[in-house]
């Protein structure tokens, strides 16, 4: 018998879990995961990564939905510790399997908006664009005219927290880009970040991951 993905071993919370710390747990999961922090990585490392990710987004997405989570814990608790892992490969091979398991539900309008019909697996860039938008709006939708400037302000101060003076320099420059793109196209800031090259989005996502690491580990 496959092992059965343990959602909340990829999560690192307890069964008892609340959906705020679901949700809390989800973005620093994904922010230490996501493959795009990694720039000079191996092709095996990206591809791991890349799995990682994608089995914490399933994650989210199925213990997100109240309906989702109760039908997955039903089966949770019958496999037991020794039926269970943390593999991320486990969680693909599962929804393969069991794709009609979430029978009749209907994907939420949050992690579970882009999987497409019940029961397949979600998209995890669209699962992380839902939370990123949370991520960085207090970073970049204030109150002010020039979205350009402000972006490069705050990407400034989060880059020198990583990197002092070339962390600044980086995250000035990649703040400044998602806010002129905002500027001229009104777009989200999800899909603005899509549109960076690979160093800039890295810079962004270490910087968010510090902020969001350091806000949990204070919380403790």
């Amino acid at each position: 018998m496959s092992k059965f993905p343990d959602y909340y071993q990829l999560l690192s919370i307890p069964q008892t879990a609340t959906p705020d710390e679901i949700r809390h747990a989800y973005k620093i999961q994904s922010l230490k995961t996501h493959p795009d922090r990694l720039v000079n990585a191996t092709q095996a490392e990206k591809k791991a990564a890349t799995e990682r990710f994608q089995a914490v987004a399933d994650a989210y997405y199925v213990l997100s939905d109240a309906t989702r989570r109760r039908e997955y814990d039903t089966i949770y608790v019958s496999r037991g510790a020794q039926g269970r892992t943390g593999e991320p490969q486990a969680s693909a091979n599962w929804f393969n399997t069991f794709a009609s398991m979430f029978g009749g539900g209907v994907p939420n309008a949050g992690a579970g908006s882009s999987a497409g019909a019940p029961g397949t697996q979600p998209d995890a860039d669209n699962v992380f664009a839902d939370v990123f938008e949370e991520l960085l709006r207090p970073e970049v939708q204030r109150h002010a005219p020039w979205w350009s400037w402000l972006g490069a302000i705050c990407g400034a101060g989060l880059g020198f927290i990583i990197a002092n003076i070339p962390g600044m320099m980086f995250g000035a420059y990649a703040g400044n880009r998602l806010g002129a793109i905002r500027d001229a196209k009104g777009k989200s800031v999800a899909s603005v970040f899509a549109q960076l090259g690979g160093n800039q989005k890295a810079e962004i996502l270490r910087a968010l991951a510090a902020k969001v690491l350091g806000a949990a580990a204070n919380s403790f």
